[in-house]
């Protein structure tokens, strides 16, 4: 008797642990039942992947949505509806939210808050503070939670942690992977004169120079191997960190940012001006470089897009009293998809950047892998698309990216969550389907 299926994704090239083939896949109750040749299969509802490559579901492990407190910026639904409109199934969201997401309370609000809202599957960050710093292996085990963060410098919201006791508190108290924002606070005090003098974002890299990053990821690593803890160093911007952290990987994991990848300083200034404004900032060739360094020798473990909006009469605002941030979340497939088909890096390079890394280093239960068993979560991409990135297409409530005019290769064409189309050719489904996320025991990557 042939089988039947919920889903039955039929004819495409899959993107698995075994490579790269054609194959079709089934999914019944929202997991992965079948792959393989399912000819004689039927479904309730049959995709025709022929000439698509399936990829397991996209995380983005870096978003802000910015809800509750700045909705005029950005929030849950909107960002997670540009989210599934770029291929991402899942998001991990940031805590320097209105209020900070910095105990329980926050957190059972966010969640209630994305509750039939968002898009795509989520989990939330608990923020470390001094405040809850003794409270955090506790908190950062709760329903819907991701981890902990902390803001070594400072940077959007209030979400400060820059002496080094505190920072060892945290460490020392936290049992999973803790997400850090790693600029040097003194250091960004003693050199914002030199913004302010400039009043022009092309001076942002200098302000927040190399060693400034540098500085406060050496203190990080030094703290973290003392405590044990394990750590996450966020969109890494120079080639000096880069090649350190690749003599730390035992106990630090790290992420860059497509922005990274993709822009230069100085052009990216002259060309964008304050919108090219992020924190840690966009560098020069050399350190772009060095990026590419680290994700071609294997220091680099996820690609996260640091989606955070600010509206465009914000960053109208005359530097440095303008906003650091970009949106992201919906451009990052597409740009990355675009390194591969210049042949920068393998499609089974990105997938374990953007799927199977973060499963594994944040021990997400049941995705970021193409198996029987997993969630039925698929990204459907056509590596052969042409497209042109457009501020008019962005579903994020500050209406631009930075990509704006961008052409690029590589498109997704369908997103699917727990064996659902929620997105196909550009359009989304009748409804928002997002749960938050289930977390395993997290194992060193």
């Amino acid at each position: 008797m042939a089988e039947t299926f919920d889903l039955l994704l039929r004819g495409g090239t899959l993107v698995t642990h075994n490579g790269i083939d054609l194959g079709d896949i089934g999914v019944r109750d929202g997991r992965t039942v079948a792959i393989g040749d399912l000819t004689t299969a039927s479904a309730d509802e049959t995709v025709d992947a022929t000439g698509l490559h399936v990829l397991p579901g996209v995380i983005d492990t870096q978003v802000h949505f910015r809800e509750p407190g700045n909705e005029h910026k950005e929030d849950l639904e909107a960002g997670s509806r540009g989210a599934v409109l770029g291929g991402v199934t899942a998001v991990f969201e940031m805590p320097n939210t209105a209020p900070l997401t910095t105990n329980p309370e926050a957190l059972a609000d966010k969640l209630a808050r994305a509750k039939d809202r968002m898009w795509c599957e989520h989990a939330f960050y608990m923020g470390g503070t001094g405040e809850n710093a003794e409270q955090l292996a506790e908190l950062e085990r709760l329903p819907g939670c991701c981890g902990v963060k902390i803001f070594m410098g400072s940077s959007t919201g209030n979400l400060l942690t820059e002496d080094d006791p505190t920072l060892r508190r945290i460490l020392g108290t936290i049992r999973r992977r803790c997400a850090v924002h790693a600029e040097d606070e003194p250091r960004l005090k003693e050199r914002q004169h030199l913004a302010e003098a400039a009043a022009d974002p092309a001076a942002h890299p200098l302000w927040r120079d190399p060693e400034t990053a540098l500085r406060a990821t050496k203190r990080l690593l030094a703290i973290a191997r003392e405590t044990g803890a394990r750590v996450h160093v966020l969109h890494i911007t120079t080639a000096d960190e880069m090649r350190f952290l690749a003599q730390n990987k035992d106990i630090a994991s790290v992420e860059a940012t497509p922005q990274h990848l993709t822009l230069a300083a100085p052009e990216c200034y002259a060309e964008l001006g304050t919108r090219a404004q992020m924190n840690p900032p966009i560098r020069d060739e050399s350190h772009r470089q060095g990026l590419w360094w680290g994700l071609d020798q294997g220091v680099v473990d996820v690609i996260g897009s640091d989606h955070a909006p600010h509206t465009l009469a914000e960053k109208a605002e005359t530097y440095p009293a303008s906003p650091s941030g970009m949106p992201g979340v919906q451009t990052l497939l597409p740009i990355m998809l675009d390194h591969v088909a210049s042949n920068r890096l393998s499609l089974l390079r990105l997938m374990d950047l953007l799927c199977a890394g973060p499963a594994r280093l944040f021990g997400i239960a049941g995705k970021g892998r193409i198996a029987v068993g997993n969630d039925g979560d698929f990204t459907l991409v056509d590596l052969a698309a042409r497209r042109r990135i457009s501020d008019q297409d962005m579903a994020n409530r500050s209406g631009w990216t930075p990509f704006h005019d961008r052409e690029v290769t590589g498109w997704p064409m369908a997103t699917i969550i727990r064996g659902q189309i929620v997105m196909r050719d550009g359009e989304l489904a009748s409804r928002a389907i997002g749960r938050p996320m289930q977390f395993g025991e997290c194992l060193p990557a």
